[in-house]
């Protein structure tokens, strides 16, 4: 009995542990200051953060100094009210709370009655992010949704953020490595994938045909992501190159889903202008076979309104390619042994034989020295 007591402590200081250490990654901060219309400090005011998706609120006092700040807030979109005795509520229009982002929003509340509300008609954005000494471009999903990506690949977009080139070894072929971009002059082995939160990154040594990410999810499973490229906090220690957040959907009072469909067909492909093959039975320049169907869906509801959500996602590839190789095949001079430089030409090609040695200087090879 008492060797299970201490084994129940022992778990739940790890939980407790674990609970206040628990890092931030794909989760924002909003902190801010509530001061009323002299600018001096509210102490003990109510603030509550509203998620404007599935209606959750968070409520805090502010302290001494009129300071408030929420941690580990989920991507999205939020409101915040803040009240105070004697004083009118004041409440800011919805705002988006990026990943990994510290959103400063202060607050001013103005002598009046519980009854009065005022709506602060400013956008609680900044243009400056002045509390985290982090470089990086937030992707959000209206560029996730509308710009063109070869193959679905959303980190294609992560050269959209300053400093980002991508790299040999994404170079569109058999052996090539998915997400593989040099960040600041760094190898592309040196990015950091985070996918909410989560070690992403692929540890293989080989390169051919695969990626840089372990799992490479949908771009319609995606919130939204921060390609992060410089002076990032203590807790992305590991890479030297980006580090690229992933924070994916969630789900909300509203149930919305979506399928999707990509396909690429040989009978719906132009001949290249370059390097076409061509049908020998024909004499014309034939297509290369291709045929890619890309599909799957993704749904996100709620299963207990306002309090448990659910999100999932699911995403195939099926692909058919074909590849040719061309050859020069031998004259009836080169079948018999002899060797030219042209086929109407008498002039020999000096050859030698690299296991003999010998050299045939007329040209001509006999069969029993093939």
């Amino acid at each position: 009995m008492r060797r299970t007591l201490r084994l129940c402590a022992i778990v739940c200081l790890i939980l407790a542990s674990a609970t206040i250490s628990r890092a931030q990654f794909e989760t924002a901060t909003v902190l801010g200051y509530v001061h009323d219309a002299t600018g001096a400090a509210l102490t003990n005011a109510t603030v509550t953060l509203q998620n404007k998706e599935t209606d959750t609120r968070v409520v805090l006092r502010t302290n001494a100094q009129g300071a408030f700040e929420f941690t580990d807030v989920k991507v999205g979109n939020y409101q915040l009210t803040a009240q105070s005795e004697g004083f009118a509520p004041s409440t800011t229009q919805p705002f988006r709370v990026q990943v990994n982002a510290r959103q400063r929003v202060d607050l001013t509340l103005k002598i009046g009655l519980a009854t009065d509300t005022i709506t602060v008609a400013a956008d609680a954005a900044q243009i400056l992010e002045t509390d985290t000494s982090s470089n990086g471009q937030v992707i959000g999903t209206g560029e996730i949704e509308s710009m063109p990506l070869n193959g679905r690949a959303y980190a294609d977009l992560v050269t959209l953020a300053p400093g980002v080139r991508r790299s040999n070894l994404e170079n569109q072929t058999v052996t090539s490595r998915d997400a593989s971009y040099n960040v600041n002059g760094q190898r592309s082995e040196f990015n950091n994938f985070l996918l909410d939160g989560l070690d992403n990154n692929a540890y293989g040594t080989s390169n051919q045909g695969f990626s840089n990410q372990a799992i490479p999810p949908a771009p319609d499973a995606i919130n939204e992501f921060r390609a992060e490229t410089n002076n990032y906090s203590a807790e992305f220690g590991r890479a030297s190159g980006a580090v690229i957040n992933v924070s994916i959907r969630s789900g909300s009072n509203q149930t919305h889903g979506r399928v999707w469909e990509y396909l690429r067909n040989t009978s719906l492909n132009a001949i290249g202008p370059f390097a076409a093959p061509t049908n020998t039975l024909t004499g014309r320049a034939q297509k290369v076979v291709l045929i890619r169907n890309q599909f799957g869906g993704a749904i996100g509801g709620h299963i207990l309104r306002d309090h448990l959500f659910y999100f999932a996602d699911y995403e195939g590839n099926r692909q058919i390619q074909g590849q040719y190789t061309t050859a020069t095949v031998p004259n009836d001079n080169q079948r018999k042994g002899y060797f030219y430089l042209k086929s109407d030409s008498t002039t020999a090609v000096k050859l030698r034989n690299p296991v003999t040695g010998t050299v045939y200087s007329n040209g001509y090879v006999p069969q029993s020295d093939w």
